[in-house]
C-alpha cells in the first residue's frame, strides 16, 4: 500500500510541477511584456509550451493500458 502511494505521490508531483517547468522568457519580458526600452516585448514564445499538455495526456493514456493489460495477466495465471 506504501508503495502504491508513494507512486501516486511521485506522479502528480512531476504533473502538478509541469505548469512552473515552462520555459523562461528572455531578458526583455521581465515587466508584463513591456520590453526595457518601453516598447513592447518581442520575445518568441517557445513552442514546447504548447505541448506539454498534451504529452501529459499521452503518457497517462500510456500508464492506464500498461496497467490494464497487466492486471489482466495476473487474473490469468
Amino acid at each position: 500500500m506504501k508503495n502504491k502511494f508513494l507512486k501516486y505521490c511521485i506522479a502528480l508531483f512531476f504533473i502538478g510541477s509541469t505548469t512552473i517547468a515552462f520555459a523562461q522568457p528572455g531578458t526583455g519580458s521581465d515587466n508584463n511584456g513591456i520590453d526595457d526600452n518601453g516598447g513592447a516585448d518581442s520575445t518568441p514564445a517557445t513552442p514546447i509550451d504548447d505541448y506539454v499538455g498534451i504529452l501529459t495526456l499521452v503518457g497517462l493514456s500510456y500508464v492506464l493500458y500498461k496497467v490494464k493489460t497487466n492486471q489482466k495477466e495476473e487474473k490469468a495465471i
